[in-house]
């Protein structure tokens, strides 16, 4: 696709993927709802293949990839549930995947991968440093680079998540997704302004890693100093694709200290008894940091994913 995805794409994107995914179940807690004084119905992502929303954006891709092209293979670089998902869609078509992985991805999502069998390479952990060892191996693989959020398949499949979730809640006030590289907030924005323009979207991300937010601020694509947050699939920065639809269509990015991620995760756990990844808990620890915005208002969350590293927990 060479064109921000109009609703009608995203029709057909969630067609394209309906037998490569689950749709996910929406969740509602009075615990929750009483601590934040809103009414938060989660989209629960963590029960999605490979424990994530990636799983649609990567099927989505390579749906979109002409059968000689496919053939060929797929690549891409990722700390762990984007890799997790293009090894899998390149599983359940019998062709081969070449995955990038920066040295800190966590253990879980690696040995995920590397059940899935995808040939893995170790990169730095910098962007940069995935990059350059991305470029390597599609030189010598012949394979196609599955972007892992600057791509608008992928948008349009990341878009399905939010697709389904209005499909279920009709007359939410307020969605909200995290934002890494900006591919589900990006989807979550266009569906909510294709349903309604009255819907209010935001993106949450870690205050460690707010080049999103600073993106907006200053109106160009801003990179970050450290990447040092427990949101490990939140360290990556937006593309040009997914900085033009979230600069357009999203009302504000809310950033979030750790702590509060952690609270957050804590929360969901003990609260919904449901297992969900620091960045997926992003999103409440965002609405639990901004209550004014949310008070009293119907609101959709988008747990983004569950795959955490039970020898490794913050709590």
């Amino acid at each position: 696709m060479d064109h921000i995805p109009t609703r009608q794409d995203i029709i057909e994107a969630h067609k394209s993927i309906i037998n490569y995914i689950h749709r996910t179940p929406v969740y509602t807690n009075a615990s929750i709802n009483r601590v934040t004084e809103a009414t938060i119905y989660f989209k629960c992502e963590n029960f999605q293949k490979v424990g994530a929303f990636k799983m649609r954006g990567a099927s989505c891709a390579v749906a979109a990839l002409d059968e000689d092209t496919r053939y060929k293979g797929i690549a891409t670089h990722s700390s762990g549930n984007h890799a997790q998902a293009v090894a899998l869609t390149a599983k359940l078509y019998g062709i081969e995947s070449h995955i990038v992985m920066p040295e800190n991805a966590p253990a879980i999502k690696r040995q995920a991968v590397e059940e899935y069998g995808a040939k893995i390479y170790t990169s730095g952990n910098r962007i940069e440093d995935r990059e350059k060892k991305m470029t390597e191996v599609l030189q010598a693989s012949g394979a196609s680079f599955i972007h892992p959020y600057n791509n608008y398949d992928i948008i349009a499949g990341q878009a399905t998540a939010s697709k389904e979730l209005l499909e279920d809640l009709p007359d939410l006030d307020t969605v909200i997704a995290p934002v890494g590289g900006g591919g589900l907030l990006s989807g979550t924005a266009l569906t909510c302004r294709y349903h309604d323009e009255q819907i209010k979207v935001y993106g949450a991300e870690p205050a460690l890693v707010d080049d999103a937010a600073r993106s907006l601020a200053s109106g160009k694509i801003e990179g970050n100093f450290r990447i040092d947050t427990i949101a490990d699939g939140l360290r990556t920065n937006l593309g040009d694709k997914t900085f033009a639809i979230i600069s357009k269509y999203v009302d504000e990015i809310l950033t979030v200290e750790e702590e509060s991620i952690i609270a957050a995760m804590r929360m969901i756990w003990e609260r919904m008894k449901i297992v969900v990844e620091p960045s997926g808990a992003v999103p409440l620890a965002a609405i639990l940091s901004h209550p004014t915005i949310f008070t009293g208002k119907k609101v959709g969350a988008i747990i983004s994913g569950g795959n955490v590293d039970l020898q490794n927990l913050p709590f």
